[in-house]
């Protein structure tokens, strides 16, 4: 099955955040499988692209409303990620170092996806199934079957998954005409609230859509900045499906990020020796029990309440508990953190900025992994953590729901609570001090956890199954 994914991120290429590790793993697992899949996304000059060969197997010129644009398409000569990678180049507009934030974002998103339909249209080619990830690829399922220019394409089925329906992508209808050769008696499938929101033009149009976890499908009909109707009336339509992660990415006994390499056998051992490498380089005890936050400083993450509650912990368990944060967002969140470290240096550290190999070292040294996310529509941390034997301390919300059990439940391994407050996060770290004194318990979960299978395998495997019911209908 010949499978294209449209994305804005992958990794190693570009990556902001989890949609990135997302497409960066799935088609390779896919074609693992037997299928066929490859990835398209805009072109960034960035470090990847310097560092790879790459090959110019199309180019053209296509309108942006009345701007005519030239495109060429390039794609990665060895497949080293797993799968063909294709990048988009529009001189000018998809060329530049970051992915986002820049005053005609809108355009370059816009133009991304034409261009593609362009390319597959012209060169002739029919993939069995175009997967689109977030709102910067939503508008192809409508170009496809609601534009004279993709007559050929109509009849290819589209997923749509969605990793954040916070963000929607919208603008208004004075740049419909950026739009090529629609059926103008059609434009209520892009319409909501009275503007072009390519996130709900794409779950109205798309054949099947897709969220990162069951529970997060749910609450998008409950929370998702509003299109909650939308997601209560085309509910028929959608599936939970749990991120997996990169199990030979993130493997303890085989990541070169990791000093001391570890197993479930070995896997006290081996934390220990790591968390001491971290104690020793961010001033901390080797002793206390380490609690870790790694991620975006920002209130969807609930790294507003976290200074907050880690000074409250502080207070109550004394010399007993560390804190060592690694994130970037929120500039007062950022200064906060900094002024706990300054007040008890012998507790808490900081690293404002993201490191992915001290990521990696964190998770395989940590003792507890810290997520009181707001909004969690999946969640890899968690996932990473429990890969590597760091019990997860989360909210129960969205996929960290679906993926951490308590470990006061039957077969648990987590901590969970269930507001994002000062009191619920403070009482959770009690918890995790608690635990860690008993240590027999600690190893009973850290090896249950490490015998967990979130892998991309089993994630794979359901979204071929979701492609294969639709396929036969082409």
């Amino acid at each position: 099955m010949r499978i294209f994914h449209l994305s804005a991120e992958c990794y190693p290429v570009a990556k902001v955040g989890g949609l990135a590790d997302v497409v960066g793993a799935l088609p390779k697992y896919q074609n693992q499988a037997g299928q066929n899949a490859a990835v398209v996304m805009p072109f960034y000059n960035r470090k990847f692209v310097h560092e790879n060969t790459f090959d110019m197997v199309f180019q053209g010129t296509t309108l942006l409303g009345t701007r005519r644009i030239y495109f060429e398409v390039l794609k990665e000569t060895t497949d080293k990620l797993g799968f063909e990678l294709f990048l988009i180049k529009i001189p000018g507009l998809l060329d530049r170092e970051n992915i986002y934030s820049y005053p005609d974002e809108q355009d370059q998103f816009m133009a991304f996806q034409i261009c593609f339909l362009d390319w597959i249209n012209w060169s002739g080619q029919t993939p069995d199934l175009v997967h689109c990830h977030d709102h910067h690829s939503g508008l192809v399922p409508f170009m496809m079957y609601h534009s004279a220019l993709y007559t050929r394409l109509a009849h290819i089925p589209t997923i749509f998954t969605i990793h954040n329906g916070q963000y929607h992508g919208a603008f208004g209808w004075e740049r419909l005409n950026l739009l090529p050769e629609i059926d103008f008696y059609k434009t209520g499938l892009l319409d909501w609230n009275g503007g072009i929101n390519p996130l709900a033009s794409a779950v109205k149009c798309c054949w099947r859509f897709t969220t990162v976890s069951p529970n997060y499908l749910r609450e998008l009909s409950i929370n998702s900045n509003g299109l909650e109707y939308l997601f209560y009336v085309e509910r028929h339509k959608g599936y939970g499906i749990i991120n997996g992660i990169d199990t030979e990415v993130w493997d303890a006994n085989a990541d070169p990020m990791v000093p001391n390499k570890f197993t479930a056998a070995t896997v006290n051992k081996g934390k220990q020796k790591n968390k001491e490498l971290l104690c020793t380089r961010f001033h901390l005890s080797a002793d206390k029990p380490l609690i870790v936050f790694i991620g975006r400083l920002v209130v969807e993450k609930g790294a507003d309440v976290l200074p907050a509650a880690i000074e409250r912990s502080i207070q109550r368990h004394g010399d007993n508990v560390n804190f060592l944060i690694l994130g970037t967002g929120d500039t007062v969140t950022e200064m906060a953190l900094q002024k706990l470290k300054d007040l008890y240096p012998q507790n808490c550290n900081v690293f404002i900025g993201y490191d992915e190999s001290l990521a990696h070292l964190i998770y395989a040294g940590a003792d507890f992994l810290l997520m009181p996310s707001r909004v969690e529509p999946c969640g890899l941390n968690q996932l990473y953590a429990i890969r590597y034997g760091t019990i997860p301390v989360v909210r129960t919300t969205g996929g960290l729901a679906d993926t951490v059990i308590d470990f006061g439940d039957e077969d648990g391994y987590g901590i969970r609570f269930n507001n994002v407050s000062v009191d619920d996060i403070s009482n959770s770290i009690t918890r995790a001090v608690e635990l860690y004194s008993d240590a027999k318990k600690m190893l009973l979960l850290r090896k249950r956890m490490m015998g967990l299978d979130f892998s991309w395998y089993r994630s794979a495997k359901e979204y071929i199954d979701l492609y294969e019911s639709l396929t036969p209908t082409i």
